[in-house]
């Protein structure tokens, strides 16, 4: 068919129109029903005016379109839209829509210049005899009609909506003059263009692309004779021709549509014949702008929830949301669906959904160094109306993108108390004081314990009793042993040491907050022990900064965002920053190792291959919430296990799940870290066995420097010489010495020592001559050895008593 703006012909098709039309509103204002040709004088003249007098400049927003959200991979998560709308070209029209399409909306569109005279006045004739009513929009005409309308659904306005679609000849005129416009300037093709992406088809699908692929499952450039002429035929009434509910009309009217085809002669006798026997087949693809269609659902409710919170989506949540639902993007994500499927099929293996513990599991798994969130899985279906095994509620992210407030996160904190004891100074070969405690009997923490904190006190005249899972590790450990074996005592006494505020600071530092997006709390409990509640996804985020060598970077869902005409979306700026030096992050990873070699986790027997792993189980307080949080150079993996409703007074243990039966009480190594293994195993397969930086000999046993000699000087120029060079001096005792009294006689240590460590002054007393000493005695001489007679025998008196038969005597 040709493609040509308005001809000379056109305008003359037009003329004629007009006139038609004048006819028409110079009746209608006269209140009058006489022959057509006694009306061409007065009310034509009057009609033209008006026609004159009406804007023409019409305008044409962009359409709303669905937009797209991909995995990694490009397969579709879910299409978020207020209208399922997927704009096209032409060229991805198939040729036989077009003409199905024409034929039965408006065979003459190629001919006539936006109105067809003979259209209006068959319409005009048949109207005035009193046969049925029909209609006489070209299909430029209707393009307006359903853009005028969509316009004004748009930008909220409703009345406008009604107005485009009201039935009086007043806004006929109107949309007479906007397609007498329209037609100007734009091509016959651009209008077919506009139209077939504009008009509704029902089952929720706007435009040909978005019908063909709810209706057949197919591209609208696969569309078929009869699936082309069983859409064509739906634009009229489409509710009553729905093919899926209607099928019996839909195939009547597909037919008409045939017939029509045919006697236009734009297929030939045995197309028609045979597209017009040919049964219905329908494979309905619904849209997923549900998340609860999605593949992906707890992912799709949380990448939804995220763009909500993008300034470059718009400045207000509302305006995001119809960017996101109006605005054609395509938004690709970061989800990887083998992973995902990875941690999916490895957590449900060992807590299955539905189990009648009722436990809890969920997996959050991030990539060090971006930030990208790959995959987050727990053991329920997606479902709105909760129950035994279905939940709406994603566990594995914050309350603000539709989770929950996060769980106990236990021992897991202790390696931001790691993190800070090696910023501060502390190496790793440095040691701590477990205070003496087993499970049923505490050791006692008092306010005066965390003096050096102003903010993070336990409060006035309260205690906190601290546990230990069991009670062998007692007095001095390692820092390294403290942590493998999870020591509660050492941790508490070194969270007062380091200061619990700074500790805290840590955490925030790291990315950790609250489910709810609070900071942790200032007390030792949280700080020290993880008391408070967070997301798997968080924690997962926190231990990557470690993993990726101290560079902390935001959780992000999204790759890129592209408009509808293929330009980029300028994201925020760069969401990673140094949070710790390498060297820190190294040291904690030294320590963290043996959680897994010899520690808490050491039952999981490493990861396959032995590939390079660091990781912290946690149990908390109440001993209802278990975690493993690891990771690798190339993944961060959180794992929780627990009762998602937080009851604190419910306790893992001896549990039933699935085929394995738990017994005792159920810790951080007992369930999440034998999934975590499986996940990681299972997820990095493939990726090259990276090996951790290892930290510096001034990491792992501290700022080692030599100490001045002192000897000879006074106590305060000591005390000044070892303050300079980084020590802090002490004054010990005294020893006799010929050196000046009250200067220095030696140093403990002496040649070298860590920079900050204690330095004990020896002074001296000045010289004291030593006691004299007794001259030796002279050996006495023993008797000779005699036959001495023998002496009688002893008799053994009986006990005295007073006032008894044998008097005592002094």
């Amino acid at each position: 068919m040709p493609d040509r703006r308005t001809s000379f012909t056109n305008v003359i098709s037009l003329l004629g129109a007009l006139v038609v039309t004048s006819v028409v509103l110079g009746l209608l204002g006269a209140g009058l029903m006489m022959p057509t040709v006694a009306a061409t004088g007065a009310a034509a003249k009057q009609g033209v005016k008006v026609f004159d007098d009406l804007p023409g400049e019409f305008t044409q927003n962009p359409l709303s379109e669905q937009s797209r959200i991909l995995a990694s991979d490009g397969t579709l998560i879910a299409t978020p839209y207020d209208e399922n709308r997927v704009i096209v070209p032409l060229s991805q029209i198939a040729p036989v829509m077009r003409q199905a399409q024409i034929a039965i909306e408006d065979n003459r569109f190629y001919e006539h210049g936006g109105v067809d005279p003979q259209g209006v006045g068959r319409a005009l004739v048949s109207n005035l005899r009193g046969g049925d009513t029909q209609g006489a929009s070209t299909l430029t005409q209707q393009y307006v009609k359903i853009t005028l309308q969509e316009n004004a659904l748009r930008n909220d306005n409703v009345a406008a909506a009604k107005a485009a679609t009201a039935k009086n000849y007043t806004r006929k005129l109107q949309e007479l003059k906007y397609a007498v416009t329209l037609e100007k300037t734009l091509t016959k093709n651009q209008i077919l263009q506009g139209y077939l992406n504009l008009v509704y088809y029902g089952g929720q699908a706007y435009g040909v692309e978005a019908a063909s692929r709810h209706f057949f499952g197919v591209k609208a450039s696969q569309l078929t004779l009869p699936q082309a002429a069983t859409l064509a035929g739906l634009v009229q009434l489409p509710s009553q021709t729905d093919p899926i509910r209607s099928p019996a009309r839909a195939v009547a009217r597909r037919n008409v549509v045939l017939d029509r085809m045919h006697t236009l002669k734009l297929i030939s006798d045995n197309a028609w014949s045979q597209a017009r026997a040919s049964r219905m087949v329908l494979n309905p693809k619904p849209a997923q702008n549900s998340c609860a269609l999605s593949p992906y659902p707890y992912f799709c409710d949380y990448i939804k929830e995220w763009l909500l919170w993008q300034p470059a989506l718009g400045k207000t949540r509302a305006e995001r949301q119809k960017r996101v639902n109006r605005g054609g993007l395509t938004i690709q994500t970061t989800l990887d669906p083998k992973i995902q499927k990875t941690a999916r099929q490895e957590l449900v293996k060992k807590v299955p959904q539905g189990n009648r513990d009722r436990i809890g599991a969920a997996v959050a798994i991030v990539e060090p160094g971006t930030g990208n969130v790959l995959a987050m899985a727990q053991n329920t279906t997606y479902a709105i109306q909760t129950g035994r095994g279905k939940e709406a509620v994603n566990w594995a992210v914050d309350a603000k993108y539709g989770g929950s407030i996060g769980f106990a996160f236990g021992s897991t904190a202790k390696m931001f108390a790691v993190a800070e004891a090696l910023r501060s100074g502390r190496p790793i070969d440095s040691t701590v004081v477990a205070r003496k405690a087993d499970a049923t009997h505490p050791a006692i923490f008092t306010r005066a314990d965390f003096a050096k904190d102003d903010d993070c006190k336990i409060g006035a005249g309260q205690t906190w009793k601290v546990r230990n899972d069991e009670g062998t590790r007692n007095g001095r450990i390692s820092l390294t042993d403290a942590t493998a074996f999870s020591v509660n005592t050492a941790f508490a006494g070194l969270v007062s040491e380091l200061g619990a505020c700074k500790v805290r600071d840590m955490m925030t530092n790291l990315g950790l907050h609250q489910g709810s997006g609070k900071p942790i709390k200032s007390l030792p409990s949280p700080i020290t022990l993880g008391s408070d509640s967070v997301a798997p996804l968080t924690l997962a985020s926190a231990y990557a900064t470690i993993a990726s060598g101290g560079t902390y970077c935001e959780p992000t869902p999204v790759l890129a965002i592209t408009t509808s005409d293929k330009k980029p979306l300028a994201l925020s700026k760069s969401r990673c920053r140094r949070a710790v030096s390498p060297e820190v992050a190294n040291g904690v990873t030294q320590i963290l190792k043996t959680v897994l070699t010899k520690g808490t986790a050491s039952g999981v027997g490493g990861l396959a291959g032995g590939r390079p792993a660091a990781g912290k189980t946690g149990t908390s307080d109440g001993s209802n919430e278990t975690w493993f949080v690891g990771y690798t150079p190339q993944l961060a993996i959180a794992v929780w296990v627990g009762t998602p409703t937080g009851d604190p007074k419910r306790v893992l243990r001896n549990l039933h799940l699935g085929n394995t039966t738990y017994g005792g009480q159920i810790f951080g190594a007992t369930i999440a870290a034998p999934i975590w293994k499986q996940v990681m195993d299972r997820a990095s397969a493939g990726m090259p066995f990276l090996e951790f930086d290892s930290p510096s000999s001034k990491t792992q046993s501290g700022d080692v420097i030599p100490i001045p000699d002192v000897t000879g000087l006074t106590v305060r120029d000591a005390k000044s010489a070892l303050a300079t060079a980084g020590f802090r001096p002490i004054v010990g005792g005294s020893v006799s010495s010929s050196n000046t009294i009250g200067t220095v006689v030696s140093t403990s240590p002496s040649l070298k020592a860590l920079r900050g460590s204690e330095i004990v002054l020896t002074t001296s007393a000045g010289y004291v001559p030593p006691p004299p000493v007794a001259p030796a005695k002279a050996p006495v001489a023993k008797a000779p050895v005699t036959n001495a007679p023998a002496q009688p025998p002893q008799v053994k008196l009986p006990k005295c008593r007073p006032g008894g038969p044998t008097p005592c005597r002094r």
